[in-house]
């Protein structure tokens, strides 16, 4: 199948709004720009895995100007924006396969299609296409020369594959670039998490309690923007150095299954199983919300939520009511899947602008490089993270100082001291 999407009568729609997230996103711009004269990904196939949102079609965009032959399909079943599927089919000649609310079957028939013209280049929010590739498309791993990954997650995966000597090229994790998880991570998860929540209950966070599980950079983004929101933060960790930080950062820090009984309003952010498991939910306050901030929707158990519930019901889109024991309510948003892309638009078109410009950069990298890496999961070299810090500034029209030759000759010495 050439594309998949849901109605292409929303094209229109959707090519207004790429184009309204393409103004808050000037280092794509000049990437692109540079990209349609020099042309450094010509002839490259390039399968992408990725939140089908107006930021991404603007990644897509800039990786169609360099030359290269795009497929993009979903990574997540709801954080798929229908407006902007059809358009990339219909406006800009990119092979989409994308539908919100689509099911599992169709998650993964999708992820096939994008496979099916043989990528040279594959690029991940999450690393199904790897996983895919790794477990059932081995036939593959030939003609493929490297790859890319958004996520933390995806990075956590990608490094078990590296560990256990099974991943079959190169990957540079663009998440470890500053420019994207000092950005996209805290400030860009921060915002449209809480605004995820807001939209999908409209619920007043001043006064409530608000668990956060996991301090990582997007942990940090989400319980800064509750507080600023009027919110007690409750923390919950499993690494003593970022419990500490969270500490000393003035929120209340314990173990979840004492955060349980007071809180409010939880939120998932570490990437792993069952952070709110079984027990937790029957601690739990009625009317608790419930929601995931992380890549998949394992951290909540839902399973065992389902099992001790006596009914379910949806009360509001992207709003599940779970009755338990005692009548009492467990409100589950978004099917546990990311809620800042279920329930909202995802990330500001400002802090994507950096993130998928370390995406197109490294994927230039990788082209140029690809003979010289192992396979192995490497982090975006540091002169494109400076790079990218740079022209965000000059975007930004933020002028900063520069070392004298004096000052650089005493940063490179040790015979200088008090």
């Amino acid at each position: 199948m050439k594309s998949d999407v849901k109605d292409m009568k929303l094209a229109a729609k959707g090519k207004s709004r790429i184009e309204w997230a393409e103004r808050e996103m000037p280092v794509l711009r000049q990437i692109r720009e540079r990209f349609s004269k020099q042309k450094p990904l010509k002839g490259i196939r390039m399968a992408c895995c990725l939140h089908v949102t107006t930021e991404t079609a603007n990644l897509a965009i800039a990786l169609k100007s360099g030359g290269a032959d795009v497929r993009l399909c979903a990574s997540n079943p709801l954080s798929t924006q229908d407006d902007v599927a059809a358009a990339l089919v219909k406006h800009y000649g990119i092979p989409t396969f994308a539908i919100k609310g689509e099911d599992n079957k169709t998650y993964y028939r999708h992820i096939d299609a994008a496979l099916e013209f043989k990528p040279q280049i594959t690029m991940d929010d999450g690393a199904d296409l790897v996983s895919t590739i790794l477990s059932k498309r081995k036939e593959l791993i030939a003609s493929i020369i490297g790859g890319t990954e958004e996520t933390t997650t995806g990075v956590i995966r990608l490094r078990a594959m590296e560990n256990d000597k099974v991943l079959a090229y190169p990957i540079i994790a663009v998440n470890d670039a500053l420019t994207k998880h000092l950005f996209d991570n805290r400030y860009g998860t921060g915002q449209s998490t809480i605004d995820g929540i807001i939209r999908a209950t409209n619920v007043l966070l001043a006064g409530k309690t608000v668990v956060v599980a996991g301090y990582g950079w997007c942990g940090r983004g989400v319980a800064s923007r509750a507080r600023g929101m009027g919110a007690q933060v409750v923390v919950t960790e499993i690494d003593p150095m970022k419990a500490l930080e969270a500490s000393m950062d003035g929120y209340a820090v314990m173990p979840m299954a004492k955060a349980a009984r007071s809180g409010d309003v939880f939120i998932t952010l570490t990437g792993d199983i069952n952070v709110i498991d079984t027990q937790h939910f029957k601690a739990m306050k009625s009317g608790a919300i419930v929601c995931n901030s992380g890549h998949f929707n394992v951290e909540i158990n839902i399973a065992g939520l389902k099992k001790i519930s006596t009914s379910v019901r949806e009360v509001r889109e992207f709003v599940e009511e779970y009755t338990i024991q005692g009548n009492k309510k467990i409100y589950l948003l978004g099917e546990g899947r990311l809620i800042n892309l279920a329930a909202a638009e995802g990330h500001p078109a400002s802090v994507m602008d950096m993130s998928f410009a370390n995406q197109a950069l490294a994927a230039e990298f990788m082209i140029e490089k690809h003979d010289e890496l192992q396979n192995k999961v490497y982090s975006v070299p540091e002169p494109i993270d400076k790079e990218i810090a740079r022209l965000k500034l000059k975007a930004m029209e933020i002028a900063i100082d520069t070392l004298t030759p004096e000052q650089k000759k005493y940063l490179s010495s040790w015979q200088e001291g008090t």
